[in-house]
């Protein structure tokens, strides 16, 4: 057989492939993806969270917040971990907490306690530190099971050694005026800190005399 009596029976086939094939071979058309959920109008999904937001899972009594009623989540914590904040420790975690102003109204003492100051280079409670004294006093009169530490501080004026006798001897002032209101002496300790620990650093005169002072922190 002759390749032209041959062409026409090896064309048909070809064309018969290609009419099948080429369709296959067609690009098609895939949807965009779109994530689970109902999209809105800000990028968000409905019923979920917008793109970005990182969410905690807690287990209920593993951190909730008893006080703002939400089982789950971690309570809530002041910037100033130090940190209003009453019954959180030391130190209160308010704003308010850390002023100038609440500090010389407080000192270091229990939230409960009065701070009483002292003149310069004096251990002496004076007249217009009584109230104080005497509010702690009742405090601790009527509460007998509480126990209290007298915490003695100075300015800087004067060696560390001599700073650390006078915070001594205020301590001491303030624990005998509480004796004398009838507050059992096994109830108070004392101890000085000299000018170790400043409440204010300012250096003002306004700054020594808030350091000049006895706090009585509740054990």
């Amino acid at each position: 057989m002759t390749y032209a009596r041959m062409l026409p029976r090896l064309v048909l086939p070809v064309l018969v492939a290609c009419t099948l094939i080429l369709p296959a071979c067609k690009s098609k058309q895939v949807s965009p993806y779109t994530p689970s959920g109902k999209a809105r109008p800000d990028g968000g999904l409905s019923g979920g969270f917008p793109e970005g937001h990182i969410t905690e899972e807690f287990q209920p009594g593993t951190g909730g917040n008893a006080m703002s009623g939400n089982p789950y989540g971690p309570a809530n914590e002041g910037l100033d971990a130090t940190g209003g904040g009453r019954g959180t420790g030391s130190l209160y975690s308010n704003a308010d907490s850390q002023s100038d102003a609440w500090k010389r109204q407080h000192g270091r003492s229990s939230p409960e306690m009065q701070p009483v100051f002292f003149d310069f280079d004096s251990a002496l409670i004076r007249s217009d530190q009584v109230p104080a004294i005497e509010h702690n006093g009742a405090w601790l009169n009527a509460n007998p099971s509480r126990q209290v530490v007298v915490e003695g501080n100075t300015d800087y004026h004067g060696t560390q050694e001599y700073n650390m006798a006078l915070g001594e001897r205020r301590a001491a002032s303030a624990k005998n005026y509480l004796i004398e209101l009838g507050v059992a002496a096994q109830r108070i300790r004392t101890i000085s800190y000299g000018e170790e620990r400043p409440l204010f650093l300012g250096g003002t005169e306004s700054d020594e005399a808030g350091n000049r002072r006895a706090d009585f922190v509740l054990e």
